[in-house]
C-alpha cells in the first residue's frame, strides 16, 4: 500500500486507483520561455520517483503519465518581439514558434540530465485549442462562464466548492489578492477562460474572435483528452495551488458534472538557495543548465532535491552538493560491485529492503529511504573488502542477495542509469589522465635533480584548472578529476 498526502483532504491517505490496470498522473509542466530554473526542477524530480514508484507497484505498463508544455504566454510573446526588435528574421509567430521549440529542447536536455523519465506525453497547449474552445463552449452553455468584449471569464461563484483546495473562501481570497480589476468582469474573482489578440500576438479563431486561451483551460482540456474526466493524482509546485489548481478544479468539475477530476493532490514546498529565496537581485539564481556547466553532475543535484523530504522547503548549498558527490561515489563503487556478482534490477519493489520500500510508500519519504539506501552501500562495500565476514555462505550469492535489492532501489530513486554514466565517465577520465600522470612523475624527478620544480608547478597549475586534483607525496602522485573537470582545457598539452 501506498500513502501519500493529499492537499484538499490535508491529511495522509492510502492511494487507491481509480482503476489498478491504468493508473493515471497529471503534472504542471513549465511555461517555456527560458531555461528550466532550479526550482522547476524539484517537482520533475520529485514526481519522476512517484513516477517509477508507481511503475515498479502496478507495472510500467499500467501508468500513465502526463506533463504538459505551456507554449502559448505573453511572456513568450515577450520574448519573440524582443528578438524581432533585435533584427531577427521571421515574423512575430515565426519567432515565438522557434523560441518555443527551442526551450522545449533545452527542457529536455536539462531533465534527461537529472535523469528523469519522459513522461508518457508531453502535450503542447497549442495542440489542444479545439478541445478548450469545446470545453469554454460547455462552461457558458452551463452557466459557468459568459462571454464578453471578446473575453471569456469563469464565474467563480458558479462552483460552490470553490476554494477547497486552498482552505480559503472566495471572500477572504478577495481580501487578501491581488486580482485583476476590469470593468467588463461581473466579479472581481472571476478569471480569464479566453481572451483577445492583436494582430501580431498568436491567435485562434474562436465563436469569441480571434484570441489565444487563459493559462488555467489549458491544462483542463489536456488532462481531459489524456486522462479522463476523473484521475488519480494531480501535481506541481505549492506556488501552484492558488490560483492555478484551485481554478483548475472549478473549471473541470463544473465542465464535467459527476466527475472526480483529480482524487489526489500533491504538491511540493519551495527552493531556497544558501537559506536565502532565490532571486536574480540577490544573485543567486542558478538554472539547472547553470549548475550543470559549473561540474555538478545530474547525479549530484537529484541527490540533493531527494535528500529533503518534498513537502518541506529545500536548501540548495554548496557545501551539501559536495556532500552528495561524496555519497554518488559509495553508491557508485557499490553499484559496481554488485554488477559484478551479476546482480540485477527488479521491475517491481520484491526484493528491496523493507526500510527503503516502506519509506517511499510512506508518502515518498525519499530522505528516509536515502539513508537507507547509503547503509545498504556501506554494506555491500564492507562484504566485497572483507571487513564484514560471511558465516556459511558463499560470498558472492549474499552480495548478489544484497545487489539485487540495492539495484532495484537505484533504479526507484532513478540514480541506476546516471551512476552508470558516472562510472563510464570516470573511467574515462582515468585513461584520459594516465599520459598526463606520467608526465608529471618524469617532470618530478627531473625537478628533483635540478632542484627546480617550475615545470612541475606549471603543469600542476594547468591540471587544476581543468577541475583535476592534484595530489603529491613522497610516495607517489595523484591525479584525481573532480565534477568539474574539463579534457578540453588540456588538449594543448599533447
Amino acid at each position: 500500500m501506498i500513502k501519500l498526502h493529499n492537499t484538499k483532504t490535508r491529511k495522509k491517505e492510502d492511494f487507491t486507483p481509480i482503476d489498478a490496470e491504468n493508473v493515471r498522473m497529471y503534472v504542471c509542466g513549465p511555461t517555456v520561455y527560458d531555461r528550466a530554473h532550479l526550482g522547476n526542477g524539484r517537482p520533475v524530480v520529485v514526481f519522476d520517483v512517484l513516477y517509477r514508484l508507481l511503475r515498479h507497484v502496478y507495472g510500467a505498463e499500467h501508468v500513465t503519465y502526463v506533463r504538459n508544455f505551456t507554449d502559448v504566454d505573453d511572456k513568450i510573446n515577450a520574448t519573440a518581439l524582443a528578438r524581432q526588435q533585435a533584427g531577427a528574421a521571421g515574423s512575430l509567430e515565426d519567432l515565438i514558434r522557434e523560441r518555443t521549440e527551442e526551450t522545449i529542447q533545452w527542457y529536455h536536455d536539462d531533465m534527461d540530465a537529472l535523469g528523469a523519465l519522459r513522461p508518457n506525453h508531453a502535450p503542447r497547449a497549442t495542440e489542444y485549442i479545439g478541445p478548450m474552445v469545446s470545453m469554454i463552449e460547455g462552461l457558458i452553455a452551463g452557466g459557468h462562464a459568459y462571454a464578453v468584449e471578446g473575453h471569456v471569464l469563469f464565474r467563480v461563484r458558479s462552483y460552490k466548492n470553490y476554494g477547497a483546495l486552498s482552505g480559503r473562501s472566495v471572500d477572504d481570497m478577495i481580501a487578501g489578492a491581488r486580482v485583476e480589476v476590469a470593468p467588463y468582469k461581473e466579479d472581481p474573482m472571476d478569471f480569464v477562460l479566453w481572451k483577445p489578440s492583436s494582430g501580431d500576438e498568436p491567435g485562434w479563431n474562436s465563436p469569441w474572435g480571434r484570441g489565444r486561451p487563459g493559462w488555467h483551460i489549458e491544462c483542463s482540456a489536456m488532462s481531459y483528452e489524456l486522462l479522463g474526466s476523473s484521475f488519480d493524482i494531480h501535481g506541481g509546485g505549492l506556488d501552484l495551488q492558488f490560483p492555478h489548481h484551485e481554478n483548475e478544479i472549478a473549471q473541470s468539475c463544473c465542465a464535467h458534472p459527476g466527475a472526480d477530476f483529480a482524487r489526489v493532490w500533491m504538491h511540493n514546498e519551495m527552493l531556497q538557495v544558501e537559506g536565502k529565496k532565490m532571486s536574480k537581485s540577490l544573485g543567486n539564481f542558478f538554472t539547472v543548465r547553470d549548475l550543470l556547466d559549473q561540474g555538478y553532475p545530474g547525479e549530484v543535484i537529484r541527490m540533493v532535491y531527494l535528500g529533503t523530504h518534498y513537502s518541506k522547503p529545500m536548501d540548495w548549498t554548496k557545501e551539501r552538493a559536495e556532500q552528495e558527490e561524496k555519497t554518488c561515489d559509495l553508491l557508485m563503487r557499490a553499484m559496481q560491485i554488485a554488477e559484478g556478482y551479476g546482480a540485477i534490477p527488479s521491475q517491481t519493489l520484491e526484493h528491496v529492503t523493507d526500510q527503503i520500500s516502506s519509506a517511499l510508500r510512506d508518502d515518498l519519504n525519499t530522505s528516509q529511504a536515502l539513508t537507507s539506501l547509503v547503509s545498504e552501500a556501506r554494506v555491500i562495500t564492507k562484504f566485497a573488502d572483507g571487513t564484514l565476514s560471511i558465516d556459511g555462505t558463499e560470498l558472492s550469492s549474499v552480495i548478489k542477495e544484497h545487489g539485487d535489492s540495492f539495484l532495484t532501489a537505484l533504479d526507484v530513486f532513478g540514480l541506476l542509469d546516471l551512476l552508470r554514466k558516472r562510472a563510464a565517465r570516470k573511467t574515462r577520465n582515468d585513461a584520459f589522465l594516465t599520459a598526463y600522470l606520467d608526465k608529471m612523475v618524469q617532470l618530478r624527478v627531473a625537478a628533483m635533480k635540478q632542484k627546480d620544480f617550475s615545470s612541475v608547478d606549471a603543469l600542476k597549475m594547468l591540471l587544476q584548472e581543468a577541475g583535476v586534483e592534484v595530489r603529491i607525496s613522497k610516495e607517489k602522485i595523484e591525479l584525481i578529476p573532480g565534477s568539474n573537470f574539463d579534457a578540453t582545457k588540456l588538449e594543448s598539452l599533447k
